[in-house]
């Protein structure tokens, strides 16, 4: 009876520590972890510069970016009319789950300031066409690298890249119904134009990979 319940009782601790293991294995590497990260698409295709300030728990993801002096492309009506956009800032904050290591969807709520100018002219003040904001609500898919996550280096361990997909739409502005008219100064007409979506060619798709830096190491 003494080995039957000996038994009994090895085979749980084994089994204990055994689940106590699997549970272990089962929690996500950078964990509990800030990382500092910087778009590349910002400098290379608008002219200007993000950074963004993560924080991610066991399953949770949490963000800050704020983009500054940003001039997108113009395409449709805005492109016709021969205007210009600027952004001073785009800033906002997401909240998202770790479905896998490496991998987290957010919710992100942003506020973007426009200014509209004459292509070609200086943006100054007194050029200025129009200045408004726009608000979008969206969801972000993310996927971060880290080259050298299998480093015995505790550094390059830190090493980070991250690669987004977004859908950012409009929902709402400071415009009345969401548009502005003005004279166009080419044509001396009147012209209308729409608030314009943040994204890749009016759109509120949004694509970017961003290099930075996790502290702490991946455990």
């Amino acid at each position: 009876m003494k080995n039957i319940i000996a038994t009994i009782a090895l085979t749980i601790i084994f089994m204990t520590d055994g689940f106590a293991q699997i549970i272990k294995k089962k929690d996500f590497l950078y964990s509990n972890k800030f990382s500092l990260m910087a778009g590349l698409i910002q400098p290379i295709g608008l002219s200007g510069g993000n950074i963004e300030v993560n924080y991610f728990t066991k399953k949770m993801a949490f963000d800050f970016s704020h983009g500054f002096s940003l001039n997108p492309p113009v395409v449709g009506d805005f492109k016709t009319q021969g205007v210009a956009l600027h952004l001073p800032y785009s800033t906002g904050f997401g909240v998202g789950y770790r479905f896998t290591q490496f991998l987290d969807v957010r919710f992100e709520p942003k506020l973007h300031s426009w200014e509209v100018y004459n292509k070609g002219e200086a943006q100054t003040e007194a050029t200025k066409i129009k200045d408004f904001k726009t608000i979008t609500l969206g969801i972000g898919v993310y996927y971060r690298y880290f080259p050298f996550k299998n480093s015995d280096n505790e550094f390059l361990q830190g090493i980070t890249t991250s690669t987004s997909l977004r859908y950012w739409q409009n929902v709402g502005t400071t415009l009345s119904n969401d548009e502005f008219s003005y004279t166009n100064k080419i044509s001396g007409k009147k012209e209308t134009l729409k608030a314009p979506n943040i994204g890749i060619a009016n759109t509120p798709i949004i694509f970017n990979i961003a290099i930075g830096y996790t502290f702490g190491g991946k455990n």
